[in-house]
């Protein structure tokens, strides 16, 4: 009886070894990804990364901020393995850095955020009045152009503190782009690029130091994402628009915005810097609203240390990225894709290989 139960034990001990040793062999080892680049998009990748880890745990995603700037330098170097940039790449750019593929992501707002104590919303302002505010012209809250817009608020006799971006941004990119669409002032002295020549105010990096440094500063405004706005409790401005509305981002309104992408819209591979949904016509569109992409190499085969394991995992995150994950983007204000930008974004996404070989989706 007792060799009987010792042999049943035996068993029981090399079935249960084996099957531990069969699970080790088998698990799927761990693939790192590296990433880096946009701030404005990054709330929202962020939150697709987490959820995607309970998806593929093995999966090991690490994005890091920087500014589109960063990002672009950082793939171009090709030390990432994917970056992400709210300007699409120029001429030179994709030039240094060939068979970049662009692959719109989501679509966001860039508010103009302000402080000023005991006025928590309800602040409206122009695009040339803001123009003005940053290239130094009005300097006081109580400035006429402004009260004259605002005639049931107390706007105070204090300076305004101007926060701009300091590193290569995309997210100034398309402000820029938007000053330079409501101010000929601004477009013929200042220009829109990546980073400008500021004439006045603080720079701070990414969208977490504007926002940061607006909430803690007094009589301050700066232009963020809208999604930063929301995380640091910042008022944002109603904006008016070419129908005449004072427009406040939300969700509905950049989604509003989006409607107005142009059709037809570049291949992935293609040139992306004419696409803009700035100052669109809709009743209700906020005025300041663009995508933001990620970008990645057509062969991934270019990039040092890369594997057909990796590229995978790389081409199948992007995947998700764009479709199961777009309903992620709700809860933090940006915009999903709609459905031309989608079909356009598999198209690009099955032209990526590795070393030549198709990727299995």
């Amino acid at each position: 009886m007792k060799t009987t139960y010792l042999i049943a034990i035996v068993a029981i001990a090399i079935i249960i070894g084996s099957v531990a040793a069969y699970a080790y062999l088998v698990a799927p080892e761990s693939i790192s990804i590296t990433a880096s680049g946009a701030t404005f998009p990054q709330p929202f990748l962020l939150e697709t990364i987490a959820e995607y880890s309970a998806i593929k745990p093995n999966v090991l995603i690490n994005y890091q901020g920087g500014g589109s700037g960063k990002g672009v330098t950082d793939l171009t170097n090709k030390v990432v393995d994917f970056a992400c940039s709210d300007a699409p790449l120029s001429g030179s750019q994709r030039a240094a850095a060939p068979d970049v593929l662009h692959i719109p992501e989501t679509i966001g707002a860039i508010t103009v955020a302000y402080n000023i104590p005991n006025i928590e919303s309800g602040l409206k302002l122009t695009g040339p009045i803001v123009a003005d505010i940053f290239l130094g012209k009005i300097t006081m809250w109580d400035d006429p152009a402004i009260t004259a817009l605002n005639p049931d608020m107390t706007l105070p006799h204090r300076a305004i503190t101007v926060i701009n971006r300091s590193d290569g941004s995309g997210t100034t990119n398309w402000f820029t782009k938007y000053l330079s669409l409501v101010s000929d002032t601004w477009r013929d002295q200042i220009g829109a690029n990546s980073t400008v020549q500021w004439p006045v105010g603080i720079g701070q990096s990414g969208n977490s130091g504007v926002a940061g440094t607006v909430t803690s500063t007094d009589y301050a405004i700066g232009y963020v994402e809208l999604a930063y706005a929301l995380e640091h409790n910042i008022p944002v401005a109603a904006i008016k628009n070419p129908a005449g509305n004072y427009i406040t981002p939300t969700l509905d309104t950049t989604t509003a915005a989006a409607k107005a992408l142009p059709s037809p819209l570049p291949s992935g591979s293609a040139s992306w810097e004419d696409i803009a949904i700035l100052n669109t016509s809709g009743t209700d569109a906020y005025p300041i609203v663009t995508p933001t992409y990620m970008l990645v190499y057509k062969d991934l085969g270019v990039i040092p240390g890369m594997t057909m394991e990796k590229a995978t995992a790389i081409v199948q995150y992007i995947w998700y990225v764009v479709h199961e994950g777009q309903q992620l983007g709700a809860d933090l204000q940006y915009a999903s894709l709609p459905a031309n930008l989608v079909q356009i974004n598999e198209a690009t996404l099955r032209s990526i290989t590795f070393n030549g070989e198709t990727i299995a989706i």
